[in-house]
């Protein structure tokens, strides 16, 4: 397989890493106090809200952002669309990244965390559980991605014979390990809906719908292709290179269909069910925005000339990551109602501990960008 990516000698320790790091710390610390003196101590989690910011955003947000790998894996090895094969790589570090720091996410959550190690003894746990299937289908992806990521890693080390070797016979496998990696979170993202379901009546009928499962799926996929989108624009402003337009006016193409079948079918649902769209109140101008930042996507793919232009692309790929990041918000936490009495928003611990993990996930990227060959070569734009 050819190396249709560029090694970047630049500076890692920046004074955007350096505030990156302070924020980091804080989290750290912030966590470190968490395990010490419990949940209560740095959230407003309750028995009637169970889960919040860090089971919302970093867990459901992080993982569908992290979905590039597996849209990218679905296009490339599935369909073989092979002229997107230089994004794979980039893809595959944000999923790494986005994947490990959901699942340190969610470990920080668990109330008894001591017990954590259960989830991984067949004897201990209840297979018939959604959270358990999510659980070790994300444990199990993580190791899978990293494994996808290796070969990129040890091409870092030309002059050692075992790092060549391991390359080598890793490279052999990459097939196989892709299609790990294509059912994995097809399994955990469905099932991250299927939490839901069993919700009932306290999730409003916006949302509540036996076709979760699949929405989740649909949506992850879109913002996979959406922050490989994001990521490839981005990276190119901030390290001066060459910008992948052709490759990413035809991306955004794939994404608008995923994200045109998934409001078709959304409208359906809604429609069928006589849902109360328009007399929920709060609720339905919760929905609403969420649709409308769907359908900014769609509408700029319709116009070749705004599919050509960069700022359009970038500006689709964020409103497509604002609705799903939306879609989860509305769907776990705003239109989630436990009863009277019960209320939630996240503490300053919760909120700072977040940021640390993003600011954690942002400095690995820095330095993998940095010092091995993941972004594509200009070559390729």
């Amino acid at each position: 397989m050819a190396d249709e990516s560029l090694h970047m000698n630049t500076k890692v320790v920046t004074k955007p890493f350096l505030l990156l790091a302070a924020l980091a710390v804080v989290a750290v610390v912030l966590i470190i106090y968490r395990f010490m003196a419990g949940l209560g101590a740095v959230t407003n989690l309750s028995d009637g809200y169970p889960w919040g910011l860090w089971i919302t955003f970093d867990d459901l947000v992080g993982t569908a952002m992290g979905c590039g790998g597996f849209a990218m894996a679905i296009l490339v090895y599935v369909l073989n669309r092979w002229e997107y094969h230089p994004v794979v790589r980039s893809a595959i570090l944000t999923s790494v990244f986005g994947y490990t720091l959901a699942s340190l996410a969610l470990f920080i959550d668990i109330g008894r965390y001591w017990n954590g190690y259960k989830i991984f003894l067949p004897w201990q746990v209840n297979f018939s559980s959604v959270l358990v299937q999510v659980a070790l289908c994300v444990a199990a992806y993580v190791v899978v991605l990293w494994i996808e990521l290796l070969p990129t890693i040890l091409e870092g080390y030309p002059h050692k014979v075992k790092a060549v070797e391991t390359r080598r016979r890793l490279t052999r496998w990459l097939p196989a390990i892709a299609a790990v990696g294509i059912m994995l979170p097809t399994l955990h993202q469905s099932s991250l809906g299927t939490l839901m379901v069993i919700a009932g009546y306290k999730l409003s009928p916006l949302w509540q719908t036996s076709f979760l499962p699949l929405f989740f799926l649909l949506s992850a996929v879109a913002m996979g292709f959406a922050a490989t989108v994001f990521e490839s624009i981005l990276s190119s402003v901030a390290f001066k290179r060459p910008f992948e337009t052709s490759m990413l006016s035809k991306l955004a193409r794939v994404m608008a269909w995923v994200v045109a079948v998934y409001l078709v079918l959304r409208c359906a649902d809604l429609l069928f069910r006589d849902a109360p769209v328009f007399t929920s109140g709060f609720l339905s101008v919760m929905l609403i925005l969420e649709n409308l930042f769907y359908l900014v996507p769609v509408l700029i793919v319709v116009s070749p000339s705004l599919t050509s232009d960069l700022r359009f692309l970038f500006l689709a790929s964020c409103s497509l990551l604002l609705a799903g990041s939306l879609y989860r918000f509305n769907g776990f936490l705003i239109g989630f109602d436990p009863g009277a009495g019960w209320r939630y928003f996240p503490a300053v611990p919760e909120i700072l501990i977040t940021l640390g993990l993003v600011a954690i996930e942002l400095m690995a990227y820095l330095y993998f960008v940095k010092r091995f060959s993941v972004l594509p070569k200009a070559g390729h734009a």
